[in-house]
């Protein structure tokens, strides 16, 4: 997988790529990982990159003239990608279709944003939540990591990513580790009975029990079986 971020600030972006998984991933030639950095496309003896809005207001807009000259001078791509609070969600379901593709361009803006001209020249546009941040790189780095860690190589354990939260439409159930009991609260017992069986029941239970707590209204599109509608109904009864 081949990733093109284009942003102002170079330097959010690369110290990120130089540590963990990501890092590995980059050293074994599973992903590559170029930062361009908008500036360089920018007009004049100051390089400018924004001016005022049209209209009036607070703030400076990102040119379309410089954004769309970094996107071709980057080529062609399967998927050109502007962060954006106005953006549909990114969800798990999209990261697994943005990790099939060859080529991702990531557009983190800052300021006011791009010009609305630039959405011309992109594919989709993603949020990440329905926030407004200081700029696009952290947007950015999310879709970065979310779809690296699906790509094979990455992670050391293919079977981890497929019982995340959200593959199933669940969220994931609780782990635990080391020491057994810590300041009174203790390991629930099935997991300590070797029994594989039961384990997996008690984290398919758990993992229903805690997106009913937390987030309910993932279940209307989660995929259950009959055993677990059981479940959520004992477990709605619960309270």
């Amino acid at each position: 997988m081949r990733y093109t971020i284009l942003t102002l600030f170079p330097g959010l972006i690369t110290p990120w790529l130089s540590e963990s998984l990501i890092k590995k991933a980059r050293e074994r030639g599973l992903i590559s990982v170029e930062v361009v950095d908008l500036r360089a496309f920018g007009l004049g003896r100051h390089r400018a990159v924004d001016d005022t809005p049209y209209g009036g207001g607070a703030g400076m807009v990102i040119r379309a003239d410089v954004a769309v000259a970094a996107l071709e001078a980057v080529g062609p791509a399967e998927e050109v990608i502007l962060l954006s609070p106005a953006g549909k969600p990114f969800t798990q379901k999209v990261a697994e279709e943005l990790a099939q593709k060859e080529h991702l361009v990531l557009l983190a803006g800052r300021y006011e944003g791009f010009d609305a001209r630039v959405e011309a020249f992109v594919t989709r546009t993603l949020s990440i939540g329905d926030y407004v941040l200081m700029g696009g790189e952290v947007a950015a780095l999310a879709v970065l990591e979310a779809t690296a860690r699906l790509i094979p190589g990455v992670i050391g354990d293919p079977q981890s990513h497929r019982e995340d939260s959200f593959v199933r439409g669940l969220l994931d159930f609780p782990h635990y580790t080391r020491p057994p009991e810590f300041r009174g609260l203790r390991v629930p017992e099935v997991l300590l009975s070797g029994n594989h069986q039961e384990v997996l029941r008690f984290r398919r239970r758990e993992a229903l029990k805690r997106t009913l707590a937390l987030r309910p209204e993932l279940l209307s599109e989660a995929r259950i079986g009959a055993l677990e509608a059981l479940w959520l109904a004992e477990l709605d009864r619960e309270g």
